[in-house]
């Protein structure tokens, strides 16, 4: 299953990409770095990348046999993220950057058990 996650957005200042989002739109962070932050946004979530780092992209959230089957079926590796979830990035006809994720179960930054909780 194919579920949406999160939008990642270009932003060369993520510090200050972060304070917009939460004093303008109350937005509250999931997680923060130099180089990438995570963010909830109502009921749904943004990541802001710096462009050297990430892509632009949609991100799909499936369990861990779909992202091993997209992955074998695209010829990638899964790659294993800094907050422990885990993905590949495919292109779609046009260009547009889609991103598969994984939150495995006790092994991300965002809780002990994201099956049960919506991360």
């Amino acid at each position: 299953m194919f579920e949406m996650d999160h939008v990642a957005i270009p932003c060369p200042d993520i510090a200050r990409g972060v304070n917009y989002y939460v004093e303008t739109f109350g937005a509250q962070v999931l997680y923060q770095d130099e180089t990438w932050a995570f963010l909830r946004l109502g009921q749904g979530k943004l990541a802001l990348v710096t462009p050297a780092q990430h892509p632009p992209h949609l991100a799909l959230r499936v369990d861990a046999q779909t992202l091993e089957k997209a992955a074998q079926r695209a010829a990638k590796p899964v790659d294993l993220h800094r907050d422990g979830t885990q993905g590949i990035y495919v292109a779609d006809p046009h260009g547009n950057v889609v991103e598969l994720i994984c939150y495995p179960s006790g092994a991300t930054v965002y809780g002990k058990d994201e099956a049960a909780v919506e991360v």
